[in-house]
């Protein structure tokens, strides 16, 4: 089947969100919408790059810098007390309620920095920037994320990176219960991990971030929790977490 310049016009919207033609195509048929596959979207993209557009700029990889990457020994603090990935709930694993979160930071070039806490359930992201990436400011910035929210937030896993050593007044604050990722074992927060990976699309790596501002960060959070997620069944973040009912995202 032959597409005209008119059976994209939905699609090239959904794309200058940011959306991949994957999402575009679940998403499309999630609203019950018929749509073209997303490979035919991808061959339309770059047909629009060799003539000159820019859709091609909205997709997840556009400005990826790929480097080699090599081991490194993990010298960051040890904190006696702790509880580790091993004592946590099994609940939390099998991603069935809303409350579990993980917590990372993003680095740019200088002492700045983004906190970046993610529901697992949901995916549902938020974000808030540090201008330093210490205890004392993380802490501060994790609660005024989560305060106001607090009866769903059941549990928080970190990594063992320094910043996180401030957790036992993130349990008191949010009357939550902290855990650690094993040395090593980054997977184990993977969920975000992977949204680490979707925010480098906005903050690429080797830029500094100082002028980087909340309003920025609560920005690319919002367009985050509005994209469409595979294993949500095409659903949002937003849509999970707020239980919200499917609509269109074509305007």
């Amino acid at each position: 089947m032959r597409f005209e310049a008119d059976d994209f016009r939905v699609v090239e919207r959904l794309v200058r969100k940011d959306l991949s033609p994957e999402q575009v195509t679940g998403r499309l048929a999630l609203e019950g919408t018929p749509v073209m596959s997303h490979e035919t979207i991808y061959k339309w993209i770059w047909q629009d790059k060799s003539a000159g557009g820019s859709l091609w700029k909205h997709l997840r990889g556009a400005n990826k810098r790929r480097r080699k990457r090599y081991a490194a020994k993990d010298s960051r603090g040890r904190l006696a007390g702790k509880k580790m990935i091993t004592e946590r709930p099994a609940v939390v694993e099998r991603r069935s309620r809303i409350g579990d979160w993980e917590i990372d930071t993003v680095h740019g070039t200088t002492k700045a920095g983004v906190v970046t806490i993610v529901e697992r359930r949901s995916g549902l992201v938020r974000m808030g920037k540090l201008n330093r990436i210490t205890k004392e400011q993380t802490e501060k910035r994790t609660i005024g994320l989560l305060l106001s929210d607090k009866i769903r937030v059941k549990t928080i896993t970190a990594d063992n990176g320094g910043e996180f050593h401030g957790y036992r007044q993130l349990e008191r604050a949010l009357d939550t219960s902290v855990y650690f990722a094993l040395p090593h074992h980054a997977w184990e927060c993977g969920t975000n991990e992977n949204t680490n990976g979707l925010i480098r699309q906005y903050l690429p790596k080797g830029t500094p971030l100082d002028d980087l501002t909340q309003p920025d960060c609560t920005r690319i959070a919002k367009t985050l929790n509005n994209r469409p997620r595979k294993r949500l069944g095409f659903k949002t973040p937003n849509e999970v977490y707020h239980r919200l009912p499917v609509v269109a995202l074509q305007t």
